[in-house]
């Protein structure tokens, strides 16, 4: 079992040392063994739970359903179903977010494409980006990007997870 510092650690793992340090903070990780030195070393089960935890967050996993992730393996009771489901669920919210900025990149193409027609290389205070973001749903005509609205279809589609 190698002795790994907190920096060798973090490059094996593609992670960082505060990042590290959250997640023994918050139990994600072993609190580390010391050194008489005081300093942190790990070894090859460290590697391989950092390994883990990064990757469910390169998923986009929150840091419960990490958490959860986390105990599922390490009960032999568990079941691959309880994984399943639970990236089942967070398929769910990645397609939402997927048609949310589908919808974002048709305002995007509409805000460039009214520029291109009506400003483009114009003074700015007279660009119709401008103006239209400067608008308000109650103000006068919605703005191509309505962002008030968008927020409230992503709070309507997926509860917010930590």
């Amino acid at each position: 079992m190698p002795n790994l510092r907190i920096g060798a650690l973090a490059e094996r793992t593609n992670t960082n040392a505060p990042t590290i340090r959250y997640y023994e903070e918050i139990g994600l990780l072993r609190s580390a063994d010391r050194q008489s030195s005081g300093q942190r070393v790990y070894g090859d089960e460290d590697v391989k739970r950092l390994t883990f935890v990064r990757r469910c967050r390169d998923f986009g996993f929150s840091i419960d359903q990490v958490r959860l992730l986390v105990a599922l393996m390490q009960d032999p009771k568990s079941s691959c179903m309880d994984a399943r489901d639970l990236a089942q669920a967070h398929l769910a919210v990645v397609r939402a977010k997927l048609v949310e900025l589908k919808a974002l990149e048709r305002a995007m193409v509409e805000f460039v494409a009214s520029c291109n027609e009506s400003c483009a290389g114009g003074a700015g205070p007279d660009c119709v980006i401008l103006d239209d973001l400067s608008k308000t749903k109650d103000g006068g005509k919605c703005g191509a990007l309505d962002v008030a609205l968008i927020r409230r279809q992503r709070k309507k589609r997926s509860p917010r997870t930590a």
